[in-house]
């Protein structure tokens, strides 16, 4: 069989169950199906790859995920993932800007920037330049309320387990990337740098400032390391500037996105967690660490 199809639920409000499956089978014209975590995920192996059309109409707008992948090849050597909305809840600048009482300021342009109205460098330094003079202790205060996205953690412990580099490259802020990835496990992270002086922020971003192509460049340059080709690769995002490595990566993912991402992704997270990137790369729940 050439391509799998796998079927992930959240099985605390609707657990896959047989009549789903074999609904699904029968509409992607499928063969033999490999259960991966019952009620939660399910492999169904299919001469050709499925047609979302078929997919969609035999789900009957469940709220199961569905991701397609070539059976070669599954399993990916490198992760690289997006941070704000991904890996994390929330968007950190959002939050940060709370403190100075500019939260929907910040969050309005936030938002037109993820769905690719503005210019992400441009709409960047503008929300940054709203946060001159907010105390480096607000910064302290904003990582206290950061919350990891279900699945986060299981996802890089799995693949570094299974000898995979996992790198967190985000269009955020290093104070908050490298204390992500010291709790998650990320061997990278790469993000912009806010300037201070010793009390504050001045109000500017280092440059150059990490965008969308500066993403992509990093998915290269981590599987060019690794000798990998591209199709060993994962990237995982939400927002327009994601967009360029999760249209070139091996397994792009859309998690919980924008639509402008949703629509070109190869393939989308809308109902469940990070989980279901082990599962699309065939993991079996037992073999999920902390999961």
């Amino acid at each position: 069989m050439s391509h799998v199809l796998t079927l992930i639920a959240d099985p605390r409000t609707m657990p896959l169950t047989d009549a789903i499956v074999s609904r699904v089978r029968d509409a992607v014209r499928g063969t033999s199906t490999d259960i991966l975590s019952p009620g939660e995920a399910v492999d169904i192996f299919c001469a050709d790859r499925p047609d979302g059309h078929d997919i969609a109409a035999a789900l009957e707008r469940a709220p199961i995920d569905a991701i397609a992948t070539k059976a070669r090849g599954r399993r990916k050597a490198l992760l690289v993932a997006d941070m704000d909305s991904t890996i994390v809840t929330t968007e950190t600048i959002d939050e940060l800007a709370a403190y100075a009482g500019l939260k929907d300021k910040v969050a309005a342009i936030t938002k037109r920037s993820m769905e690719g109205e503005l210019d992400f460098a441009q709409a960047l330094r503008e929300r940054v330049a709203m946060l001159k003079s907010v105390p480096l202790t607000d910064l302290a205060k904003t990582w206290e309320r950061v919350t990891f996205s279900p699945g986060a953690r299981e996802l890089v412990a799995t693949m570094r387990a299974h000898n995979a580099t996992t790198a967190l490259v985000s269009g955020g802020f290093t104070y908050f990337t490298g204390r992500v990835a010291e709790a998650l496990g990320f061997h990278v992270h790469r993000a912009n740098v806010l300037l201070d002086d010793g009390v504050a922020l001045t109000g500017e971003v280092g440059e150059p400032i990490l965008d969308r192509e500066a993403k992509l460049a990093t998915l290269l340059e981590l599987a060019a390391a690794r000798n990998l080709k591209i199709a060993g690769t994962l990237a995982v995002g939400d927002g327009a500037n994601d967009l360029a490595m999760v249209r070139e990566a091996g397994l792009g993912v859309a998690y919980k996105a924008k639509p402008v991402v949703a629509r070109e992704a190869r393939a989308e997270i809308v109902h469940t967690s990070l989980r279901a990137l082990l599962f699309a790369q065939g993991y079996r729940a037992a073999q999920i660490v902390g999961g």
